[in-house]
């Protein structure tokens, strides 16, 4: 792909930030927690993660060829990031036997790297400008480290600190008040507190599935991996048609605003 191909400017190619946004994003991350944590123990753990990176390579690439924002497309590919993240986060410590602060540092620093690249060369991070290929690649960039990241620091609270699943879904319930009570009463910059809020997503949903999913031997409540695989996918289904049926940005006001900029 060409230089002016990637910074050529079309429609916006992700999510508005809205309510019903964030609703999903939490159940994404949770769903991703939850198969994840299937797929290990139903499979060998190598191939389980060959798999989840095929997967998110195949939605990706479907999702880069769309080059507009379409909801089932853009939310699968969400989950499927969820699903490799937690898988890649994992691989650290149980493959390599590195420390979950060790691991949460590292992808830390990664994050923050993909930020400090993403500004220097696009000027801006904020999602409602993501309507070029090579922003929607520092925007995925992101999101995966997100999701790794917030995987790392999950199991940092649960298993280091000794929280467990429940208290860390607490901890993490009141940190994303942070952010947004910031951004409300305090004047934050939206695109930090956007940020901020997005990676503390990924610990509180991925606590809330470990609660809800893992046996009660090893601190959950015992409803089981995979019917909470399908709990989640059901209720982001549901969410996922209201937004394609309701129509998510008012109608086509986003795209034809993005197709007046290009005119």
């Amino acid at each position: 792909m060409s230089t002016g191909a990637l910074t050529r400017t079309g429609p916006v190619r992700v999510s508005d930030v809205t309510v019903m946004f964030w609703i999903i994003k939490g159940l994404s991350t949770a769903m991703g927690e939850s198969t994840s944590d299937y797929l290990v123990h139903a499979m060998a753990p190598e191939l389980a993660v060959v798999l989840g990176f095929v997967g998110f390579c195949a939605v990706l690439a479907l999702q880069f060829r769309a080059g507009r924002y379409v909801p089932w497309l853009y939310w699968l590919t969400v989950v499927m990031v969820g699903v490799f993240g937690t898988m890649a986060a994992d691989v650290l410590h149980v493959g390599l036997h590195v420390p979950y602060v060790a691991s949460t540092v590292l992808y830390a620093v990664s994050l923050a790297v993909v930020f400090v690249v993403w500004k220097r060369v696009e000027g801006t991070l904020d999602v409602h400008s993501i309507d070029t290929p090579r922003r929607e690649l520092f925007y995925w960039a992101a999101v995966v480290t997100t999701f790794a990241m917030g995987t790392a620091v999950g199991d940092l609270t649960a298993y280091t600190a000794k929280l467990g699943f429940g208290k860390s879904a607490a901890l993490f319930a009141l940190a994303i008040l942070v952010p947004a009570a910031g951004f409300r009463f305090l004047r934050w910059n939206a695109v930090f507190s956007f940020w901020f809020a997005y990676v503390l997503t990924r610990p509180l949903g991925a606590s809330i599935a470990d609660a809800l999913g893992k046996a009660k031997h090893e601190g959950g409540v015992g409803f089981g991996q995979l019917h909470a695989v399908l709990l989640f996918g059901v209720v982001i289904a549901l969410c996922v048609a209201y937004l394609s049926v309701a129509g998510e940005r008012s109608g086509g006001r986003r795209t034809e605003t993005a197709g007046r900029r290009t005119a």
